[in-house]
């Protein structure tokens, strides 16, 4: 029996009650201290986060995300000494990648969303701040234009020569997730990134990665566990309710992956054993990588010698809409076309971007398991867990609800292993 389209699911169906008391509000003094609910063949044990080496698959391959949150709130002032709030959600000029628009100085343009905005009229709002070297800085704000919600706002600022991912770091604040209902405060800034983030860019944090220490990463090289490390650019959309009834109507954001030559490598060597995804983004990014090799796949060759990496991506649907031609493509076949195509390419390092739904009818495949936090109702994430386990998410969620589980971002731990297909 065909499973039904994803654009055909009513996200009412994917809804729990969350009495907002479960909600952590503050990450606990202990990364590690988490409960870890262990979710494996269909049976459902609790643990506790330390546990984890012992609870995981022989052999398993774990792939972090490592990006890192960067200060994307500002908090500007009115001539009249009204506070406005700029959320910085994605460069447009003069760069639209990432990382150069980080590095860029004096001025620049992004997408923003604008909070207590009403009250803005023409002109610029500014923020005063010091640099990490103890000077004086100053931004201009102005908004330029206006349209879906959002605002393309310009910046300029003084010293010029500071890259605007400095202005961030002295200026902004972190964006917690908005259901915390509250200001980051100086804890946040160590608590709110994972032990290994390395590569700026994100907006909210890889929150499955969050309970991980430096000591329970050396227990699991000493116990044998492999890890790899993936980016993806968590975007502001990752708290984007959905709206629509029907997931046709729901449209998912874009947000940018980065992937190493050697972590494609790795993926490939370790087949058949199994990989565990440490985060819902960790997760997206290895099946975008098997979408992106089926895309080049199905690409003429003077297409593909066209086509360049910084254009590649994956579209909301587009593993629903090419299942029957991907139905013969491997895992194996897929990794080896990405590797291919970096070397004619010329690169180690492919960039893409992913607009991957991940939703029940979803087909696995780079993917055995996942750990991740327990997240909203009636969201994406909460479809992505219920496409990993099926109708057994249910059964998860009311176990964590009924054992004080503590839910979101800073809450607890879980470790999601489905049953193996015959």
């Amino acid at each position: 029996m065909t499973a039904p389209h994803p654009r055909h699911l009513s996200i009412q169906d994917f809804t729990y009650p969350l009495p907002p008391e479960r909600i952590a509000p503050e990450p606990l003094p202990d990364r590690a201290a988490s409960k870890l609910l262990v979710c494996r063949n269909g049976e459902i044990t609790d643990k506790s986060f330390r546990e984890l080496p012992q609870e995981l698959p022989a052999g398993a391959l774990l792939i972090f995300n490592d990006t890192r949150v960067v200060r994307a709130r500002l908090l500007a002032r009115r001539p009249t000494g009204g506070q406005v709030e700029l959320f910085c959600l994605e460069p447009v000029a003069p760069h639209r990648s990432l990382e150069l628009a980080l590095q860029q100085t004096g001025h620049c343009t992004w997408r923003c969303l604008v909070g207590n905005g009403r009250r803005w009229k023409d002109g610029p709002v500014t923020l005063e701040f010091t640099t990490a070297e103890g000077e004086s800085a100053t931004l201009w704000a102005e908004r330029r234009v206006q349209e879906a919600g959002t605002a393309l706002v310009d910046f300029h600022w003084l010293p010029a020569e500071l890259p605007f991912a400095e202005v961030l770091r002295a200026g902004g604040h972190l964006p917690l997730p908005p259901y915390l209902g509250r200001t980051d405060t100086p804890a946040d800034a160590v608590r709110y990134q994972t032990v290994y983030a390395a590569t700026e860019g994100a907006v909210a944090a890889p929150t499955a990665g969050l309970h991980f220490t430096p000591e329970i990463l050396a227990e699991l090289a000493q116990e044998g566990f492999s890890t790899g490390h993936v980016t993806l650019h968590v975007g502001a959309g990752t708290f984007q309710p959905v709206k629509a009834d029907q997931m046709a109507d729901h449209p998912m954001h874009t947000e940018p992956i980065l992937v190493s030559a050697a972590l494609l490598r790795q993926l490939l060597g370790h087949r058949p054993r199994p990989v565990l995804a440490v985060g819902t983004t960790s997760l997206r990014t290895l099946e975008t990588l098997y979408w992106l090799g089926v895309g080049l796949l199905q690409l003429p060759p003077p297409v593909l010698a066209a086509t360049e990496t910084a254009a590649l991506n994956v579209t909301q649907w587009q593993p629903y809409e090419m299942a029957e031609a991907a139905a013969s493509i491997s895992p194996e076949a897929a990794l080896t076309a990405l590797l291919d195509y970096l070397a004619a390419a010329g690169t180690d390092t492919l960039q893409a971007s992913t607009r991957l739904l991940i939703a029940p009818g979803y087909h696995f495949r780079l993917v055995d398991g996942l750990i991740t936090n327990f997240h909203q109702p009636e969201s994406t994430l909460l479809l992505l867990v219920a496409a990993l386990l099926g109708p057994q998410w249910r059964a998860v969620y009311d176990h964590a609800l009924a054992h004080d589980y503590r839910f979101l971002s800073y809450g607890d731990s879980s470790l999601l292993l489905p049953e193996e297909k015959k």
